[in-house]
């Protein structure tokens, strides 16, 4: 493959996030919510290459969020995820969802290896360092203070086994490590494409030095260009150009009443409302990955889409906030749905044309 889709012509990229998990991003009791089951995400993915969408994005979960649903729970482990449908899919980028502490940095770079020859070079990685206790719990491990001083350790490792230039020793505060390397080398050089999901100072600096692109979160999109102006300032002080995107739950209905009256259903009064509780509190506590507004103000989108900004509407609302969010700077966005099978069809023969129509993407 000549060119990773994330470095492709569209200048508004499309990633299709979370479908290897029970619920997606919604913590709602609505029978159809996304079940994952493999069937139902293989012919997502098909979906969403077949239309031309950038990338295919999964969450990296141990533990669900409890209440009635326990959504997450259910959730495919994603170095094989994205194995798997590299067999199953042609253009689209497969990415890897890795918790820093619980995978050893010398079985990721073999495991990302094996993607990205799997998939012709579609291969991308997704480092997370981590914010669950309760999961770090489950693997017998602390969370820590200085857990971006880990992951720098980590991503150095990984990338020093992408370069193939021959065995090393480490010797680092987290990693002590002896004539470490890994072939085959990946296809992609000097690395596969990288993402990390920072709000904080720490993770926006750690993202600055080991991401390609930044995922973050905002309330409004204008507040948006603050975001990226802060990101481009620190990852220019580290002679690096990051680009940022953003996330969003989608409901897109023929009119706007129809698509605010079942936001309202499934985000509200269907909301598996223990859980909601558990995540925001785990989330405010332990991530630092949103304003402080959101847990105030939008409880409706945690439920909703796990605290992503919500496109609600009509095909052309849609297409307008997204271009709304071109213009504010973001490179792309994800979306995430109740039911990627059912909802996603639509999305793509109603938006993706206006979305052309914008200049934003190509045929």
């Amino acid at each position: 493959m000549s060119q990773h889709p994330m470095h492709g012509p569209n200048k508004f990229k499309l990633g299709v996030f979370s479908a290897n998990a029970d619920g997606g991003l919604t913590l709602t009791r609505v029978a159809e919510r996304w079940p994952a089951s493999w069937a139902g995400i293989v012919k997502a993915a098909r979906m969403a290459d077949a239309a031309g969408f950038e990338f295919f994005l999964p969450i990296a979960r141990w533990k669900g969020f409890g209440g009635e649903m326990n959504s997450r729970e259910h959730s495919f482990e994603t170095f094989t995820f994205a194995a798997a449908l590299s067999g199953v899919t042609e253009r689209i980028a497969l990415f890897s969802t890795v918790h820093v502490p619980m995978v050893h940095p010398v079985y990721a770079a073999k495991a990302l290896a094996t993607v990205d020859h799997a998939s012709g070079g579609r291969a991308g990685l997704n480092i997370v360092c981590g914010w669950n206790p309760e999961e770090f719990d489950a693997f017998g491990l602390k969370l820590i203070d200085d857990r971006y001083e880990q992951g720098l350790e980590w991503f150095e490792i990984l990338s020093r086994i992408a370069a193939d230039t021959g065995p090393f020793d480490f010797n680092g505060k987290y990693y002590q490590l002896k004539a470490v390397s890994g072939r085959p080398a990946p296809i992609q050089r000097p690395r596969p494409v990288t993402l990390n999901a920072a709000f904080s100072p720490p993770g926006r600096d750690f993202a600055a030095r080991a991401a390609d692109f930044l995922f973050t979160t905002f309330t409004d999109i204008d507040k948006g260009r603050e975001q990226i102006a802060d990101i481009s300032k620190r990852s220019a002080a580290v002679g690096r150009d990051v680009g940022v995107y953003t996330t969003c739950h989608v409901v897109c209905r023929p009119t706007q009443a129809e698509a605010e009256a079942y936001y309202e259903h499934y985000a509200v009064t269907m909301q598996d409302s223990a859980s909601v509780d558990h995540y925001m509190g785990a989330k405010e506590k332990n991530s630092g990955s949103h304003d402080a507004e959101a847990y105030r103000l939008h409880r409706k989108r945690f439920a909703g889409g796990a605290g992503t900004y919500p496109l609600v509407g009509t095909p052309a609302h849609i297409a307008e906030e997204m271009v709304r969010m071109h213009q504010a700077g973001f490179a792309g966005t994800t979306v995430s749905f109740v039911n990627y099978t059912d909802e996603l069809p639509y999305f793509i023969e109603t938006v993706l044309p206006l979305l052309r129509d914008a200049g934003l993407r190509e045929a």
